[in-house]
């Protein structure tokens, strides 16, 4: 049976402010109900408690949350959470009762294929969906993608490396669905920035795969006179053997710059694999994300899950929509305005197709740790936007 969670008000204050950076810019789209901003704002907050696996991250996510709502001040969101059971049918359940019990907005659930579904059940009640997900085909109508995507990770590496003079790239990636995206979004970025793709390179997404691939990778890298190698991968999968092997054939830190598209200090010990070394990628602000950590260590005895800040910059940014005091503060042209919010990793904002902005820092490797390269930027008018 699918549990209704307890309400949750708070009207503690710190960090009142923290989500809003400047006035609204109206979009045509006004999807979204009217609310009154002086009564509490029912939210739903959508999490796979009983999912295989799931009851950790949605615990994670629902403290962030909680945080958040006490941040809030005089802000007053009764947060409700719901569990999806970590399937597309659950999350839809878990949306209509959520919509019954009021909510004004639904935030989560985290897969693509479980937000497609709430967002269907949510777009006949005129309900926003601000989802964990980073799959932009979870993005467009009402619903809205809070993760990181591949996008703006690829934009924001390939203008700094075009700003270091490195301008012939080199995109590896293995043949799955996700890296194809993934080298997709370099593509673009490049194209958009006036760098020069000089050749994509697939491999099988296995071990063996990978090692037969290394060869031809390395071959045409050389050949074309590329000075830049994009790696799709994350340690999870194949960048370990990447970082290793192609060094072997003459791929390494003297020929040319590793980028990475995923995060590389995640786990932490990636940061001593020797191939990696001087490799560039893109993460939130270091300083707000640590900041983040040990104010959730401090309030729950416990690390939070790398997602958690979702949940806290979702809930941040409707509570500085409600304190703006307009009935219209959770309708699209709202929650899309050009200034976007300040969430606890840096300055994001939500996009009319439902896909988002995220201010990065760039970062390298260097002797098995993180140095930023260049800051990430503090809101929507600084460089990198």
């Amino acid at each position: 049976m699918l549990a209704r969670l307890p309400l949750c008000r708070k009207v503690m204050t710190w960090m009142t402010a923290l989500a809003l950076l400047a006035a609204c810019e109206p979009t045509t789209s006004a999807i979204g109900p009217l609310i009154n901003p002086n009564e509490e704002v029912p939210v739903a907050l959508l999490v796979p408690k009983t999912a295989p696996n799931g009851s950790m991250l949605a615990q994670s996510l629902e403290n962030a949350a909680l945080m958040a709502v006490e941040d809030l001040g005089s802000i007053e969101v009764g947060l409700r959470v719901y569990d999806t059971v970590g399937t597309p049918d659950g999350a839809a359940e878990a949306a209509r009762l959520a919509i019954q019990d009021g909510a004004k907005i639904i935030l989560g659930p985290l897969f693509a294929e479980n937000a497609r579904a709430v967002g269907e059940v949510a777009a006949a009640s005129g309900i926003n969906v601000l989802t964990f997900s980073n799959n932009p085909a979870a993005a467009g109508g009402n619903v809205f993608i809070l993760g990181n995507t591949f996008q703006t990770t690829a934009e924001r590496l390939v203008e700094y490396a075009l700003s270091q003079g490195k301008s012939g790239i080199f995109i590896v990636h293995a043949d799955d669905p996700a890296e194809r995206v993934g080298a997709e979004a370099i593509e673009q970025a490049a194209r958009e920035a006036g760098g020069l793709v000089l050749g994509v390179q697939s491999f099988a997404l296995s071990q063996q795969g990978v090692v037969d691939a290394i060869p031809g990778i390395a071959n045409s890298f050389l050949a074309y006179g590329a000075d830049t190698i994009f790696l799709t991968s994350g340690n999870s999968g194949a960048l370990p053997f990447l970082a290793a092997l192609l060094p072997e054939y003459g791929i390494d830190r003297d020929t040319a710059q590793f980028i990475g598209l995923q995060r590389l200090d995640v786990p932490s010990s990636a940061l001593s694999l020797k191939g990696l070394q001087g490799a560039w990628f893109a993460t939130p602000a270091p300083v707000l994300a640590q900041q983040f950590n040990r104010r959730y260590a401090g309030a729950y005895d416990s690390q939070p899950s790398p997602i958690a800040s979702l949940a806290y910059d979702g809930i941040a940014a409707i509570g500085a929509l409600v304190a703006q005091g307009k009935s219209n503060a959770l309708r699209a042209d709202a929650l899309t305005q050009a200034a976007g919010f300040a969430g606890v990793n840096g300055p994001f904002r939500l996009l009319p197709d439902g896909t988002n902005e995220r201010g990065l820092a760039v970062a390298q490797v260097e002797n098995n740790q993180v140095i930023v390269i260049d800051s990430a930027p503090t809101s929507f008018g600084s460089a990198g936007f």
